[in-house]
């Protein structure tokens, strides 16, 4: 033991020597420099003592008003709110995207901005909703490439029969509806700025989307999975994922062109890339992301190059003017179908965008929604008309084709119940045509609660179908 004694003492006699001899050696430096200034400045104290002036709560509501401060403190309140409620909708066997979609619209000016008005614009102010929005866009972009890599080509080849004749139902049905609806919603919901054939578009193709990645998550709860029922909704709803994505790509196109000849330079421009993608950058892909037997699966070059390709197809579409997403998609659905790379996907890219930015997404959809808008009887007629009219276009239609395509009642029930849930997917479009300005404050909040109500009726409807066939 005393062996060792010197030896420590001699460390801390020479710990203590180091930082006094730096600590004489850096005023030194200082006093030498500060002779270098051409005149005094006094701004470092000034502001120390303005600091001290103001007190310690003030610095650090000052030090939160910064924008990265703000963002933080509105990424703790999304999570916080999108998780606790997501929790609680799971608990009553509803998918947690519908507690996040509820818990979207709680923090927005329907609920919290109306209880407590000064909390919503201290935390989210309008100066910092720009931020916010880019940030949940991105999430919308890797979530949309995500579903892109989860179609399952082989189901569209083996129950492509069936599920077209269902799928193409499910979008002209509710299309057409939606659209014969606008005639009644257009005067007095509708901006000055749309147009009636826009603002009709938009309503038909608001109602024709179906949450693929939803549908996917109850299928597989509720054990259908790998049953020709299971397989055929999925096939039904990867075919109408790119059927409704290409129509709202077109859409899109006429909303913002002038003219007939920037209009079909648009589906020019589209048909290049779309074909671009398929035969030269598919093929490239494939090369790119081969490997052996023998070679380890690279993780991170296979996510470099998924992270290129999807920043890159959404590029190329926001130039084109057809929306980020259509490219996020299609190049999602031009990767290799390796269950490696699939997997990847998932964890990696998916797992991130639905924990942190996608509930971005959801608060800024629910700071756009104005339930208290709604504020007589004659709003809320038009807000039942419009899930009246979603639920019969959506259900009904796929029922219809479905029984037509020889499926029992039960089953052609199950599918069109399937079929009636919209989620995310429903409010990307929505958000889409409010950004264009073919929405209104009022008939946003309208729709946002037909996604909200047709997505939560889907459990109920199925708990129903079980309890029908025993």
């Amino acid at each position: 033991m005393r062996q060792n004694e010197k030896p420590i003492s001699r460390t801390v006699l020479f710990y203590i020597a180091m930082f006094c001899l730096c600590g004489l050696g850096l005023m030194w430096v200082l006093k030498r420099g500060a002779q270098l200034e051409s005149h005094p400045i006094n701004t470092p104290v000034a502001s120390v003592l303005e600091v001290k002036s103001v007190g310690i709560t003030s610095a650090l509501e000052a030090n939160l008003r910064q924008p990265l401060g703000l963002l933080l403190l509105q990424l703790l309140v999304v999570l916080a709110a999108t998780r606790g409620v997501g929790a609680l909708f799971r608990k009553w066997k509803q998918p947690l995207v519908i507690g996040e979609m509820v818990a979207g619209i709680m923090l927005g000016p329907s609920l919290l901005g109306w209880l407590f008005p000064g909390i919503t614009k201290a935390v989210f102010p309008d100066a910092s909703l720009e931020t916010l929005s880019m940030m949940s866009q991105l999430g919308v972009i890797l979530f949309m490439f995500s579903v892109g890599a989860e179609l399952e080509i082989n189901h569209l080849k083996r129950w492509a029969k069936t599920s077209l004749v269902i799928s193409h139902a499910g979008i002209a049905i509710p299309f057409v509806l939606g659209s014969a609806l606008a005639l009644v919603l257009y005067r007095p919901l509708a901006p000055p700025s749309a147009s009636f054939v826009v603002f009709a578009l938009f309503m038909g193709v608001g109602m024709s989307f179906t949450a693929f990645p939803v549908l996917a998550r109850i299928i597989e709860e509720r054990g259908l999975g790998n049953t020709p029922l299971g397989n055929t909704a999925i096939t039904c709803a990867a075919i109408e994922d790119v059927t409704a994505w290409s129509l709202l790509a077109l859409i899109i196109t006429i909303a913002k062109s002038a003219s007939p000849a920037s209009i079909l330079i648009a589906v020019v421009l589209t048909l290049l890339f779309a074909g671009a993608m398929l035969y030269l950058v598919k093929p490239s892909l494939a090369r790119l992301l081969a490997h052996s037997e023998t070679e380890p699966f690279r993780e991170h070059r296979a996510l470099g190059i998924c992270l290129f390709l999807v920043l890159g197809a959404a590029f190329c579409t926001q130039a084109i003017g057809i929306y980020v997403l259509f490219g996020a998609f299609l190049a999602g659905a031009i990767l290799p179908r390796d269950p490696r790379l699939i997997t990847l996907v998932k964890e990696k890219l998916a797992t991130l965008s639905s924990n942190l930015l996608l509930p971005l997404f959801f608060a800024f959809t629910g700071l756009r929604t104005q339930v208290g808008l709604l504020g007589d009887v004659t709003a809320w007629g038009y807000t039942l008309a419009i899930i009246g009219t979603a639920i019969a276009g959506k259900l009904g239609g796929c029922y219809i084709a479905a029984r037509w395509s020889g499926m029992t009642r039960l089953d052609a029930f199950t599918v069109g119940s399937l079929m009636n849930t919209r989620g995310l997917v429903e409010l990307i479009v929505l958000n889409i045509g409010y950004d264009l300005g073919v929405f209104s404050p009022s008939i946003f909040a309208m729709l946002v609660l037909m996604a909200l109500a047709t997505t939560l009726m889907t459990s109920p409807l199925l708990s129903l179908t079980e309890r029908w066939r025993r």
